[in-house]
């Protein structure tokens, strides 16, 4: 699952806050610091010139562009329909989050840092629940108009109440923001408030007030709004382009943070609804970078000429981030997935083994847990400290839960595993779904049919084999191919049998869990909650993770959670790549250590070079 400009928004709550011992009401005033870290100190000094990573010779200009490879909020993949980003209306576009500037970024080398941007320095009350900004004085919106911290303020309130159902669940303990004065804003919390809240909102685009004073906020619209980030909206089509333009003049440019960044004059996204359309676009030139997620195309597509005389390089960029859940997840809204035997049944209904082997290649490994390739997730039995967690709840959860975690199963590869295909028939059998008249019925008596909601045609294929195999149990299974914006439309409506999703946490979660698997997610329209995971146990230790002082306290509480919520079998696991298989035409360079945290950095982090490929990262 994808994600915002990984540089202005922590994606999925990428850490926690580390409370200094600061306290506005003192007589002395407080430190200030020019950054924020969490379960340590920060890498870079106030008086850094640069983050290590970066090329800060890197020249500027040329362009690059691109298909969408991450989504936030109310992005499509496959098409826009407004420029508003952070709201449920529309399908927004993407890069909008290059036009404004947040109060900090994080650094790619560390897991949970971020450092000023439009903030220049932040002190920290020593209970950890207040926070106080003081801005730059140079900060700009496009206009030339001074970005102050009222407009912080403004912002902030108004993605609270106004913003995405994932924002403002996200934000709902930060209590209020207010601007002390133009160059001052105090950011207060509740009690106990997520670890990851204050770096959530401290990432936060910051929006004009003046703009919006004549303007609403939460409505889809395809006027540019006013910025102050490094790029403006420039030329665009909708659902098919839109190009951003580099602001030559940029009031940030030369801050530690942002040299050797935002190098191109030009950065455009391109809107395919198939994916085979999508490369064929690239082999022709008509954009210029593409991140590869079809095992297919990689492994049979990439012998145009241009490959070959090595116009167009690849690459696989190492994926050190936690990979997360992929799968077909099951709306246990609805009553015919209720029953977690059904679940496990129509678990073992797919073979991945084959579907692997046959269909991908052999490039995947299976995803198992929503914190797949951490240290978050749960191996083997709990130990004494998951024990202390889990006991509170033996007689309210499965017996699954205090041995080896779930997994699931491994089948013959042969894509109809006899051995699997019968338990899932007795497990069926045991919810109550008996066969009547040679077709499987729900426990409520009804013809037992699952409509898979698709919004792209490239996964249909994977779809088939499972479709048969859930055929030999009884079960009417069939594919929903929808444009994106029905797609979107229904998925926040939770109007759905079953739907793939992806999706992945930092290496610290903490209140970004409850969008995905909490009661109230459950019955948030436009949530990440897409399973309908309602259950007091989980809500139970997602506060312990989120209240986890230290590292091992959260690592173990994570644990705890994870053996829960797998024991539910709320999807049909699929599959994840520890690489990012890249391809672009010969025009770019990239710093030759990417950083472990930021993906492969692309834009950002790349520059336009007429230079060989083998002497561009010097």
């Amino acid at each position: 699952m994808a994600q915002l400009n990984r540089r202005h928004v922590l994606g999925l709550g990428i850490g926690a806050i580390a409370v200094s011992h600061f306290s506005p009401a003192l007589a002395q005033a407080p430190s200030e610091s020019h950054g924020m870290s969490a379960f340590g100190d920060l890498k870079y000094p106030a008086d850094f010139p640069n983050f290590d990573y970066v090329n800060i010779k890197a020249p500027k200009g040329g362009a690059f562009s691109t298909v969408p490879s991450s989504r936030a909020f109310n992005q499509s993949f496959q098409t826009f329909n407004s420029l508003n980003a952070y709201i449920l209306k529309g399908d927004g576009a993407q890069g909008m989050g290059m036009t404004f500037a947040p109060l900090m970024v994080r650094a790619g080398d560390e897991p949970d840092a971020m450092y000023g941007l439009v903030a220049k320095t932040v002190q920290i009350s020593a209970d950890g629940l207040t926070y106080r900004f003081t801005l730059r004085p140079e900060a700009r919106f496009h206009d030339g108009s001074k970005l102050t911290a009222r407009d912080a303020a403004f912002s902030l309130t108004a993605l609270k109440t106004k913003g995405h159902p994932i924002i403002t669940q996200q934000m709902r303990d930060m209590v209020k923001a207010e601007a002390v004065d133009d160059a001052t804003l105090v950011v207060t919390f509740a009690e106990k408030r997520g670890r990851d809240v204050p770096l959530f909102v401290a990432g936060m685009p910051i929006f004009s007030q003046a703009y919006y004073d004549k303007r609403p906020f939460d409505e889809s619209s395809l006027e540019t709004p006013l910025g102050s980030g490094p790029y403006k909206v420039g030329r665009f089509e909708v659902g098919r382009f839109i190009e951003f333009d580099r602001v030559k003049d940029w009031w940030g440019a030369d801050l530690p943070v942002n040299r050797g960044s935002y190098n191109f004059d030009t950065v455009r996204f391109d809107f395919y609804r198939d994916r085979d359309v999508a490369f064929e676009g690239f082999t022709g030139r008509n954009y210029l970078y593409r991140e590869e997620f079809t095992s297919r195309i990689w492994n049979t597509r990439y012998d145009f000429p241009a490959v070959k005389d090595g116009r167009v390089k690849q690459e696989m960029l190492p994926d050190d981030t936690p990979s997360g859940a992929q799968g077909w997840f099951l709306n246990t809204r609805r009553a015919k997935f209720k029953d977690p035997r059904v679940r496990e049944a129509l678990g073992n209904a797919f073979d991945f083994e084959w579907t692997n082997k046959t269909i991908m290649y052999g490039a995947y490994v299976r995803t198992v847990s929503p914190f797949q390739n951490s240290d978050l997730m749960a191996v083997g039995k709990p130990s004494s400290e998951e024990l202390a967690l889990l006991e509170p709840f033996r007689d309210k959860v499965s017996s699954d839960v205090f041995g080896d975690p779930y997994l699931p199963p491994t089948s013959d590869g042969s894509g109809q595993d006899r051995a699997l295909l019968r338990k899932a028939i007795q497990l069926l059998n045991d919810a109550g779904c008996a066969m009547k008249d040679g077709k499987r019925m729900t426990a409520q008596g009804e013809p037992f049919k699952i409509e898979f909601l698709l919004d792209e045609p490239a996964f249909q294929a994977h779809h088939m084999p499972y479709i048969k195999n859930l055929g030999t149990l009884g079960i009417e299974a069939s594919v929903r191919l929808v444009d994106p914006v029905q797609f979107r439309a229904r998925r926040d409506d939770f109007d759905f049998d079953a739907a793939i999703e992806r999706f992945s946490f930092s290496t610290i979660p903490g209140d970004s869990l409850r969008s995905f698997f909490s009661m109230q997610s459950a019955a948030t329209k436009g949530s990440n909650n897409l399973a309908g995971i309602s259950d007091p146990v989980v809500d139970a230790l997602m506060n312990e993770v989120i209240a986890a002082d230290t590292r091992p306290k959260l690592v173990f509480a994570a644990r705890a959670l994870d053996r829960v919520i797998r024991a539910g079998r709320y999807w049909v696991p699929q599959w994840y790549s520890a690489s990012h298989r890249v391809a672009y035409w010969d025009v770019f360079g990239h710093p030759a250590n990417l950083p472990k945290y930021i993906g492969v950095g692309a834009p950002d982090l790349w520059w336009a070079s007429a230079k060989p490929s083998s002497e561009q990262a010097k």
